[in-house]
């Protein structure tokens, strides 16, 4: 399965596809967290809860958050790497050297936690240092063990694994590339936004795997990241787990039942 697994990788590394991602990735997570910067420290407006000061302990952990804007980049490459199969007729030599289609699907699958744990290290770190030197720079004290700082390191881990292998089963669902982009991006910008932005949709969206991602997430309703009607951190972690399991039965179903031809 190890083989299979750098076969995949292999597949991914050696097209521009994912660095070209990394990059967009970055200079998004990058205006997001200059934003969290650049707000830091504002009163609360029109019933908004304000954020925390830079050196305020708590600013530390939302500022860490930014680093979770790059699930849907990993969802993208999830879907690219299932659909690329079928776009480029590659997929018939794939099953021929491994006609054990489980196998091929479980490789993928594996490769996908692979590159979505690369970009989400990729991003903490970015993200890391610049809330680092802004805090310092305003005068506060780092500490990367309090304030759920960890929980938020293995939130944005699992979020970009988990939609990574949310595309691969995408891809798998819909064969065609571009409806299976298509379908990602609207599910990540409509879909889900929808669901979290209306209040009587939270009920709902609190079980997506976006809600899933911001209770993983979630530090405290007064900071202004989290929500009241959020699942506990440990039920969003069991969510997102039960969504991997989901999507890796899709992806599998789907894949070992349809004709390739």
């Amino acid at each position: 399965m190890s083989n299979l697994i750098k076969a995949e990788l292999q597949k991914l590394f050696t097209t521009r596809i994912w660095w070209a991602m990394l990059i967009v990735m970055l200079l998004l997570t990058g205006l997001s967290l200059f934003f969290i910067i650049f707000f830091a420290g504002e009163p609360a407006q029109n019933g908004a809860p304000g954020l925390p000061a830079l050196e305020d302990p708590a600013w530390l952990p939302i500022g860490l958050s930014a680093a979770s804007s790059g699930t849907i980049f990993t969802m993208i490459l999830g879907v690219i790497m299932m659909t690329s199969e079928y776009r480029y007729q590659t997929v018939t030599g794939t099953f021929l050297t491994t006609p054990q289609r489980g196998r091929v699907i479980a490789a993928k699958l594996g490769a996908g936690v692979v590159v979505g744990l690369l970009f989400a290290v990729v991003s903490l770190v970015v993200v890391g240092v610049v809330c680092v030197i802004a805090v310092l720079s305003a005068g506060g004290d780092i500490a990367l063990t309090g304030n759920r700082v960890p929980q938020i390191i293995i939130g944005v881990c699992a979020s970009l694994a988990l939609y990574a292998m949310f595309g691969i089963g995408l891809g798998a669902l819909i064969r065609n590339q571009i409806a299976a982009l298509i379908g990602a991006i609207v599910w990540a910008y409509v879909i889900e936004s929808i669901f979290a932005a209306i209040p009587a949709l939270q009920v709902v969206g609190k079980w997506l795997p976006g809600g899933g991602s911001q209770a993983l997430m979630s530090i405290d309703v007064d900071t202004g990241l989290g929500a009241p009607d959020l699942l506990p951190a440990w039920g969003g972690a069991l969510l997102l787990a039960g969504y991997a399991v989901l999507f890796a039965v899709v992806a599998n179903i789907t894949t070992t039942k349809r004709d390739i031809t």
